[in-house]
């Protein structure tokens, strides 16, 4: 069986995934794509041999797609997942899955009344190499129960178009789903610390920001935010727990002695850190297609990421400590 895939946006992460689909999984193939700029989407379509349609909407009514690709701009996100919901097709959605929570509880709503899981989301970081070892860890309890989270999220620069409240909304969202991932528990409450801003920035930035994040089950998470830190792109991550400690791993490379030097060199973008992340999401989601059964993050971690952004959000402005007031999670979604 191969799964016939539409892709709706056609801008640099649509293409990556067209590239991926097209040339590293197996079993699936784009059938068409489309983007708001139809230039674009032709030149998209003629480098893999498919087709351009003219609208998001034509891509999930076309008969020969199976499968829908929503990486097109965030806000439209909620209208072409719901549309595929109602067309019995699954998507997979980038983040966000909505920029409104009441957007997110509409695809939980559809997807409950359709009666089975159609919605993946695209928190890639779940397929990490060193994220999966790190939850394995965890998960055995060979350092105990998990008391204390430390993440660290840098890049060198951002362009002036990158808001403070993008901090939370772009950037700190995968963290916020990979400490829920790993922990098996949600986040209650978060606060905003604004430290001294680094000259590095452009004037309207709040950069770094210091997040603080609380379980259900009290662990504690610190988050450092820098997205101009000028060296490189540095993900860190590290879980105490009662008798040990667990540590995301560099990404591999070379050390080099040289001129009274001993170092290695560090990544400039999120790209060919998680090369492979992505890659194995899309196998996995298609293999989860072919099976007829999704794995991957639900529509319940979409809309749980979203409300715990907005709390974060609110707490970047206020400087208070904003509770998070998710629903009930539904036993649908393994609640």
């Amino acid at each position: 069986m191969t799964v016939h895939i539409g892709v709706i946006g056609t801008g640099m992460i649509g293409q990556d995934h067209i590239r991926r689909i097209t040339d590293v999984v197996t079993g699936a193939e784009v059938v068409a794509v489309t983007d708001v700029d139809a230039e674009r989407a032709k030149e998209a379509a003629d480098r893999v041999g498919t087709r351009a349609l003219p609208t998001g909407q034509d891509i999930i009514a076309d008969p020969l797609v199976d499968a829908v690709v929503v990486t097109s701009w965030g806000p439209t996100h909620a209208e072409y997942v719901l549309a595929s919901i109602e067309a019995g097709k699954y998507v997979f959605c980038e983040k966000p899955l909505a920029t409104t929570a009441e957007d997110g509880l509409r695809i939980l709503e559809a997807e409950q009344a359709f009666g089975k899981r159609l919605v993946q989301v695209g928190f890639m970081r779940r397929y990490d190499a060193g994220y999966r070892s790190m939850k394995r860890v965890i998960d055995s309890g060979e350092i105990g129960a998990p008391l204390l989270l430390h993440c660290v999220h840098r890049n060198a620069t951002v362009p002036e178009t990158y808001h403070s409240d993008m901090a939370v909304q772009d950037t700190a969202v995968h963290e916020i789903d990979i400490v829920r991932w790993l922990l098996d528990d949600e986040i209650v409450a978060t606060q905003v610390i604004r430290p001294r801003k680094t000259s590095k920035r452009f004037e309207h930035l709040q950069d770094p920001q210091l997040m603080l994040f609380e379980t259900a089950s009290g662990v504690r998470i610190d988050l450092e935010v820098f997205v101009n830190c000028q060296y490189g792109y540095d993900i860190q991550c590290e879980t105490v727990g009662e008798t040990g400690t667990v540590r995301l791993p560099d990404p591999a490379d070379v050390w080099v002695r040289r001129a009274a030097r001993h170092g290695t060199t560090v990544l400039q973008d999120w790209r060919p850190r998680f090369a492979a992340a992505f890659d194995l999401e899309f196998v996995e989601w298609v293999a989860s297609i072919r099976n007829g059964q999704l794995t991957g993050p639900s529509s319940w971690d979409g809309y749980a990421v979203s409300v715990i952004s907005d709390a974060t959000v609110e707490s970047l402005h206020s400087g208070r400590v904003v509770s998070v007031q998710l629903k009930d999670r539904p036993a649908f979604y393994g609640g």
